[in-house]
């Protein structure tokens, strides 16, 4: 299988207010979700999901944002993350964290590619019930 699927991009911002605004007036996108630390905007297809940095490291950990670290995050969609966890394995790729359960609803895990660009695989839970 193909990691095919681009499904979000997690930019990691210092104000999410002004990002948020920002974001409402140059693009007139709709408004996916939005709370304290993020608001997330669809594009076609794709998503853009604007995040408070203080909230980066639960996702990109051991890196830490800031600084030299890293600033967005790259979502692939997958089936199965262990199984993409596995066959990444067997390619020589060390992941950075995961596979894990999130509270909103995916199953992820984060590899860098060698210049230290974060991608995160993200496999869609169902729903409790």
């Amino acid at each position: 299988m193909a990691l095919s699927h681009f499904e979000f991009v997690t930019l990691f911002v210092p104000d999410i207010d002004a990002a948020r605004a920002f974001y409402e007036k140059v693009f007139a996108v709709d408004m996916v979700h939005a709370d304290d630390v993020s608001a997330v905007f669809g594009f076609a297809g794709t998503m853009i999901n604007l995040l408070l940095d203080s909230q980066a490291p639960e996702l990109v950990a051991p890196i830490k944002p800031g600084g030299n670290g890293p600033r967005m995050l790259l979502t692939i969609r997958v089936d199965d993350v262990d199984a993409e966890c596995a066959r990444l394995g067997e390619q020589g790729v060390f992941l950075l964290n995961g596979p894990v359960n999130r509270p909103w609803g995916r199953r992820t895990a984060a590899f860098a590619d060698p210049a230290g660009h974060v991608w995160e695989l993200a496999q869609v839970l169902p729903e409790p019930r």
